[in-house]
């Protein structure tokens, strides 16, 4: 006749099992975490640029304006978000303003894209030229 196990003997290995049944849930977790932290990164990086592609066009000659003004706005991309990134620059009555549109990639910049742009704009006023 088998004696019976333990209360601590019955339940062997449950952790490890339990562990393995929420693993597919740590790891979409994760993944969607990293996807959210892709999309507030597309977010600064269109401000920035945004504000960097400003500050180059009221810096430059009235008629560089907005040659100066796209070529620093996506100066301040990688290459990976440059790929499909627009920027839009316009003077008017004294202002300046910068307009970027971004791809939100899906898990890596310079993969498939998300049906999702994130935009920045900024506006400053043009400086005097004597």
């Amino acid at each position: 006749m088998k004696a019976a196990l333990p209360a601590r003997g019955r339940d062997r290995g449950q952790v490890t099992i339990e562990f393995l049944g929420m693993t597919p849930t740590i790891l979409v977790t994760l993944v969607v975490l990293w996807q959210l932290v892709l999309v507030g990164y597309a977010f600064t990086l269109a401000g920035n640029a945004a504000d960097e592609a400003v500050r180059a066009g009221t810096a430059a000659a009235p008629g560089a304006r907005q040659g100066a003004c796209r070529a620093a706005g996506l100066d301040k991309l990688s290459g990976a978000w440059a790929e499909g990134a627009t920027v839009n620059c316009t003077t008017s009555g004294g202002l300046v303003t910068a307009d970027v549109k971004l791809n939100v990639p899906l898990l890596f910049p310079g993969t498939i894209s998300l049906p999702l742009d994130v935009e920045g704009h900024a506006g400053a006023v043009e400086e005097e030229t004597d």
